[in-house]
């Protein structure tokens, strides 16, 4: 090794040790005969000290060199005599005898610091010098030690690591693959794997028990924060279970990780099922932190002569915590936040329960404070709560309360401290109907089974059958996903049959799988982690982008190597491939 020592690990107990530093220069601060110089490798940093009276030329070499150019120090560690108690190195510093500059460097375009002045572009267009900062490093070895934590759980109950295909074939159902044309079978393709969901499942039919793996995925869809064109998942599959037995096994691996990493166990896993969670939050991931869940007020706001609430649907609202304060320009900043197109609610109601026991309300014309007091007591609400309530059309009317609700829970800063709630939503619908396609869609993908006490239905009411599926969700974050599977021949027939497939659609697509069930087929489900997400929840950081090494931005585009590319015509002809694209 070129050095005895990282610039993280020596302390005061190796005052008098002569050590030997390498690493990038942080900064350099010249005080007039004395020159200190950080340095900086991924443990920390340590001043380096440098002397005229000691030696000059040393000295002067130290002043002539720059930020981040990467040196070799050889020294004496000391007990410095003004700490820095902001770095574990902090009582000591090197008096440098030898000085070697391994490589210089030009000026960085941005500073290497964790308050950078480079925007998100500039670092990804960089991303190697942004990986230098601490925030970067931080994150990737967090997401080091979760990957090790994860597989050694895992391997503990007697999963086994098994890798499946990366080029496979591609299938119409899901998001849209991203396909790899194939040289030696002219004019056809092969697909990258959204999920390696049917090769887990053939695993389980080959006796393996218990599968995992940490697995690149692929999906050609529209990106967002918490979304890349490849992810990773932790993705397991179980035989002979239940999903008890899978909530079972993934709040242990979720509480290791948290007892491992975080240095605490999160609150009790809840369950909630699809309905319940539609109802009372407008959405299928609740953060269940914020509170404010749904009251409805049908019984009481209705046939009061107020138009708006008589024609609706559904007449709900939630309930603000001591916010009756909150001034008229504040409400009619809500109100006209809830009616953007993004949120496409009509308008807004309020109602204030002040500290001196009065009610105030938007609606006062039509309703008593008889009236508004029943509001009060349905909400639970007390002196100094606040009422917002929406009215229309049942379904847009829960959705746009629930984003008014994450709304408030942001201004309030509700999800600012660092809390964990978890929870499972299940019994969730297994179909959704198209009315542009006139068809209908496997809302998690086709080999999900049916509850089985709804099988029935599937002949005569598809629409209510719930499936034996189930999310695992984090304050609001949707962590991943799974299901029971269907290991029976005739009902995974059936399934392909509602989805509008016909016998030979699903034996071109799937007729591996479907073969695979006439030979003894165990009960099994799995379940499948957005491993990146996970990292993201327990950094802090709003996007997965800040967890991956080389991401991509929000066009799908790796600034930094210039990918997508083209191809020249000569790769082009090899794949049997002509573009004709119109500028």
């Amino acid at each position: 090794m070129l050095r005895t020592h990282t610039c993280g690990e020596l302390r005061k107990e190796d005052c008098g040790s002569d050590v030997i530093l390498c690493g990038w220069i942080q900064r350099i601060r010249d005080l007039g005969g004395m020159t200190f110089i950080d340095i900086r490798d991924r443990y920390g940093i340590t001043q380096l000290t440098f002397s005229v009276e000691l030696n000059k030329e040393l000295y002067h070499k130290a002043k002539s060199l720059g930020r981040e150019y990467v040196i070799k120090a050889n020294g004496t560690v000391v007990e410095r005599s003004n700490k820095n108690p902001h770095i574990p190195t902090g009582d000591i510093e090197i008096i440098v005898h030898s000085l070697e500059l391994l490589n210089s460097s030009e000026n960085v375009p941005f500073t290497i610091d964790d308050d950078t002045d480079g925007g998100e572009e500039l670092r990804m267009k960089y991303r190697y010098l942004d990986i230098r900062r601490n925030i970067v490093r931080q994150n990737l070895i967090l997401r080091h030690h979760m990957a090790s934590e994860t597989r050694n759980f895992l391997h503990q109950l007697d999963f086994i690591e098994v890798e499946t295909p990366v080029l496979i074939k591609s299938t119409p159902e899901g998001a849209r693959d991203f396909l790899v044309p194939s040289r030696m079978n002219a004019g056809q393709f092969y697909a990258l794997p959204q999920s390696p969901q049917t090769f887990k499942q053939l695993l389980m039919i080959g006796g393996l028990d218990r599968y995992f793996q940490l697995v690149k995925c692929f999906r050609d869809e529209d990106f967002r924060a918490d979304r890349q064109p490849e992810f990773t998942q932790i993705d397991c599959e179980m035989s002979f279970v239940d999903k008890n037995d899978i909530f079972e096994v993934f709040e242990g691996l979720l509480s290791q990780l948290f007892i491992k990493l975080k240095g605490f166990k999160p609150d009790n896993f809840i369950k909630m099922s699809y309905y319940e969670a539609m109802k009372y939050y407008g959405t299928d991931k609740p953060d269940t932190r914020l509170g404010m869940k749904f009251v409805e007020l049908n019984d009481l706001a209705k046939g009061k002569g107020f138009r708006v609430f008589d024609d609706a649907e559904i007449v709900a609202g939630i309930k603000v915590v001591q916010c009756a304060d909150y001034s008229r320009k504040q409400i009619d900043e809500l109100t006209e936040w809830v009616k953007r197109p993004q949120i496409g609610a009509k308008g807004l109601v309020y109602v204030k329960i002040n500290t001196d026991g009065t009610i105030k309300s938007s609606v006062d014309k039509f309703f008593s404070e008889d009236d508004l007091k029943k509001w009060a007591q349905a909400f639970n609400a007390v002196e100094g709560d606040l009422l917002l309530i929406m009215a229309g059309e049942k379904t847009a009317t829960r959705k746009a309360l629930g984003e008014l609700r994450l709304e408030m829970g942001n201004r309030l800063e509700i999800g600012k401290q660092e809390r964990y709630e978890c929870l499972w939503i299940e019994d969730f619908p297994l179909l959704e109907w198209d009315e542009e396609t006139k068809r209908y869609y496997a809302m998690h993908h086709p080999f999900t089974s049916p509850l089985v006490e709804d099988i029935p239905k599937l002949d005569t009411d598809p629409a209510t059958v719930r499936a034996n599926a189930y999310d695992l969700v984090v304050n609001g974050i949707e962590i991943g996903g799974g299901s029971v599977r269907i290991h029976d021949k005739s009902l995974q027939e059936k399934m392909f049959e509602i989805l509008g497939m016909t016998k030979e659609e699903a034996y071109r697509q799937f007729g591996f799988l479907m073969d695979a069930f006439c030979y003894g087929a165990p009960p099994h489900g799995g379940i499948a982690l957005g491993f990146d997400r996970l990292v993201a929840l327990f950094s802090g950081e709003d996007s997965i982008r800040d967890v991956i090494a080389f991401p991509k931005n929000n066009a799908g585009r790796d600034i930094m190597i210039d990918s997508p590319a083209p191809i020249d015509q000569k790769q082009l002809k090899e794949l049997h491939l002509k573009l004709d694209i119109k500028k």
